[in-house]
């Protein structure tokens, strides 16, 4: 699936992150990343990306770097 994360720092592709939504948590290197459906490298605070991810990632989800 994809998650849509609003950036709060820098997060590029090959940064470790984590989802937590309440109980639940997983860790997920991040493969790739895009906004609009463009590929890019890295993105930068304000910004939307979508993150390819394994796991379904519930809205509210928080994400931290790793």
């Amino acid at each position: 699936g994809v998650a849509i994360v609003r950036l709060e720092k820098k997060l590029s592709v090959g940064d470790k992150v984590k989802f937590v939504k309440g109980e639940d948590s997983f860790e997920e290197t991040v493969a790739s990343m895009q906004i609009e459906h463009e590929e890019i490298q890295a993105g930068k605070k304000g910004q939307e990306v979508g993150i390819k991810v394994s796991q379904k990632a519930k809205e509210g989800t928080m994400v931290y770097v790793a």
